[in-house]
């Protein structure tokens, strides 16, 4: 890769978390306005089980020796596209952020000849600040898939939460209970399988993946339908450094859609967190989705926060 004068590229490692991590929050900053990654989240993707760090990822150097960009792969099946973070700190090191990508789009090529492919889709976000990013991305071949929105509401004075329509119950869900786990990632697989996006992932490997999530079980739900599995929603503690509740999915079975449970979860999950002393609660919504789940979550509160477009390209394998 070509940088500026007196830098430099290396491979990293775990004690590198730390400088790591201080480039992620320089970035989120700009690009959000707060931090949004924590230490544990650097770590989680440099061991993920798809990723190499000899193969996978580089850190550059400014001619301080000080770490002001990385970039990682990110593929949590090991199956389907690719996703590639760059993070690079916006003050020092812009001029480090198109030699990291064209690195790894060659390392995806490599990825894709590995995996006996003839070629890989990668994509990558951008937040409406980055307006550099998004032209980087576009003379760099890329063009814009969707576009995802972020929405939150207060949970301050909340009101009680309404009783369930009739025949509908929302109940924890069993932790500890295998079955219960089991019952809970075909409610989640089933009702996403109509969704563009969806890459399904049988539920071994979706169980490996849990760990992570333990300390909000207390937070996961199963709505029934008259005594039928109907829904579930998981939620999970990224936001927490923001003291918000968040909700990573909401799954409804096709047959009990715009029967009043989705909501049900929702109202549920934020009852939950207010009494947790959360501040608000929040979620992300793909656009695209053809369930139209926005106007959903609308009409319990939420309302849109910030959008984040995904950009895509197709990447050769290497030699094809």
């Amino acid at each position: 890769m070509t940088l500026p004068v007196g830098w430099s590229a290396r491979r990293p490692t775990l004690d590198d978390v730390p400088a790591i991590l201080a480039v992620v929050h320089a970035a989120d900053t700009f690009a959000i306005g707060h931090p949004d990654f924590d230490a544990e989240d650097v770590e989680a993707a440099l061991t993920a089980p798809f990723v190499d760090p000899a193969l996978d990822s580089w850190l550059v150097g400014d001619h301080d020796g000080r770490i002001v960009g990385w970039t990682v792969v990110d593929n949590p099946s090991g199956v389907g596209r690719e996703f590639v973070d760059v993070y690079v700190d916006p003050v020092r090191a812009e001029a480090a952020r198109v030699p990291l990508l064209t690195r790894m789009l060659g390392r995806v090529a490599e990825r894709a000849a590995e995996r006996g492919l003839s070629a890989l889709t990668v994509r990558t976000a951008a937040f409406a600040p980055e307006t550099r990013w998004v032209a980087e991305l576009a003379e760099a071949g890329f063009t814009r898939a969707k576009r995802y929105v972020r929405m939150s509401r207060t949970l301050t004075g909340l009101p009680a939460e309404p009783p369930c329509p009739p025949g509908v119950t929302i109940r924890p869900l069993h932790v500890g209970d295998e079955a219960d786990l089991r019952l809970f990632h075909r409610i989640f697989d089933t009702a996403f399988r109509d969704t563009s996006d969806y890459e399904p992932v049988g539920y071994e490997q979706w169980r490996e993946h849990l760990p992570p999530y333990v300390r909000t079980w207390d937070e996961w739900f199963v709505a029934e339908v008259d005594g039928v599995p109907a829904g579930a929603l998981q939620s999970s503690d990224q936001a927490l450094e923001q003291d918000q509740g968040w909700v990573r999915t909401l799954s409804v079975l096709p047959a009990y859609r715009r029967h009043g449970v989705g909501a049900a979860l929702l109202r549920r999950a934020f009852t939950v967190y207010a009494a947790k002393g959360r501040r608000s609660a929040g979620l992300g919504v793909d656009l695209a989705n053809p369930t139209s789940p926005a106007t959903l979550y609308r009409s319990v509160g939420l309302d849109e926060v910030r959008w984040t477009d995904m950009y895509e390209r197709v990447v050769p394998a290497v030699g094809v």
